[in-house]
C-alpha cells in the first residue's frame, strides 16, 4: 500500500474532512474505471468522485477493495440522479451495493431540474441519509442560488458543498461568493474547461508556466487551489494524475493569479443548470 500523496484537507461545514484533489470517473470508459481508480489509488490519491449515472460504481468500488487502504484513509462521493429523486434512499443502498460499502462520505443532489420540481425533496432525503449515517456529509451539484435559496429556506440546512462546473473561462463569481457567504465549500468539475477551449494554450499561462519549472495545466489547478477550490482534473493516465496532485510546491504572485482570473469569458462547456433535464 501506497503513502497518500500530500494533499490538504478542507473541513465542510459539517466538520467533515475532504482531500482538495481528488480523481473523478465521468466519461471513464466501462472497463477501464478499475484500473484508473486502482492507479490513482496506487500513486496516493485517496479521494474518488463517481455517480450513479456514470455507470462505474461497481468498479470503482472493485478497485477500492482491492487496494487494502483502511476505509478511514478513503473519501468516496457520489451522486443521486435525476429519475431517482423521489426515492433517495433506494438510489443510495443501490450505489452502496455496487461500490461495496457501507456508507459513503458525501452524497450529492446531482441536478436540480427545476421543470421536474423535486429537488428539494431530494435534498430532504439527502439529509435524512445524513442522520441514518449512509452518508458522512450532504451536498449538491449544479445548483444555482435560487436552488440553493429553496432548498435552504425549506430545511434550514445549508450543503456542504456545492460541485458546478467551474474554470478561468467560467468563474460563477456570483455564484461561487454566495457560496462562500453560507459556508458551502464549492468543488470545480472541469476545472481545465474539459479540454474544449484553447484556454491551455494561453500565452501569459505560457510565461507563468515557464517561470515555475510547471506545465500550463499545473498552473491554472494551482489558481483553483488558492481559491480554496476542490477540484477534480479528470486523466486516465498514471503520469498527469501524479502531474495534476504536484500543486503544493509554488505559489503564483499576485499579477500572475490575476492573470489567470482575467481570462474570464462566461463561457460554460456544460449543460445550463435552470434548463438541464427538462421534459
Amino acid at each position: 500500500m501506497t503513502t497518500a500523496l500530500p494533499i490538504p484537507n478542507i473541513e465542510l461545514n459539517g466538520g467533515t474532512q475532504i482531500p482538495q484533489v481528488g480523481l473523478g470517473v465521468f466519461l471513464v470508459e466501462s472497463g477501464e474505471t478499475e484500473r484508473v481508480v486502482s492507479e490513482a489509488l496506487e500513486v496516493g490519491y485517496r479521494h474518488i468522485d463517481t455517480a450513479a449515472v456514470y455507470g462505474n460504481e461497481a468498479e470503482v468500488g472493485a478497485a477500492i477493495a482491492k487496494s487494502g487502504i483502511p476505509r478511514d484513509e478513503l473519501f468516496v462521493t457520489t451522486k443521486l440522479w435525476n429519475d431517482r429523486q423521489t426515492d433517495a434512499r433506494g438510489a443510495l443502498e443501490d450505489s452502496l451495493e455496487k461500490l461495496g460499502l457501507d456508507r459513503v462520505d458525501l452524497y450529492l443532489v446531482h441536478w436540480p431540474v427545476p421543470s421536474q420540481d423535486t429537488y428539494v425533496s431530494a435534498w430532504e432525503q439527502v439529509l435524512d441519509l445524513r442522520e441514518a449515517g449512509l452518508t458522512s456529509a450532504a451536498g449538491v451539484s449544479n445548483h444555482e442560488v435560487e436552488h440553493l435559496t429553496r432548498i435552504i429556506e425549506a430545511t434550514g440546512e445549508f450543503p456542504a458543498v456545492n460541485q458546478i462546473e467551474l474554470h478561468p473561462e467560467h468563474q460563477r463569481q456570483e455564484l461561487t461568493a454566495y457560496c462562500r457567504a453560507n459556508g458551502i465549500a464549492i468543488e470545480a468539475w472541469g476545472p481545465l474547461a474539459q479540454g474544449k477551449s484553447d484556454l491551455l494554450t494561453q500565452p501569459r499561462l505560457v510565461e507563468v508556466a515557464r517561470a515555475h519549472g510547471k506545465s500550463l495545466a499545473q498552473v491554472v489547478l494551482r489558481w483553483h487551489i488558492e481559491n480554496g477550490t476542490i477540484i477534480f482534473p479528470k486523466t486516465t493516465r498514471r503520469e498527469r494524475m501524479l502531474e495534476n496532485a504536484d500543486l503544493f510546491d509554488f505559489e503564483l504572485t499576485e499579477t500572475e493569479h490575476a492573470f489567470v482570473t482575467a481570462l474570464e469569458a462566461g463561457r460554460n462547456y456544460g449543460p445550463d443548470p435552470r434548463e438541464y433535464g427538462a421534459n
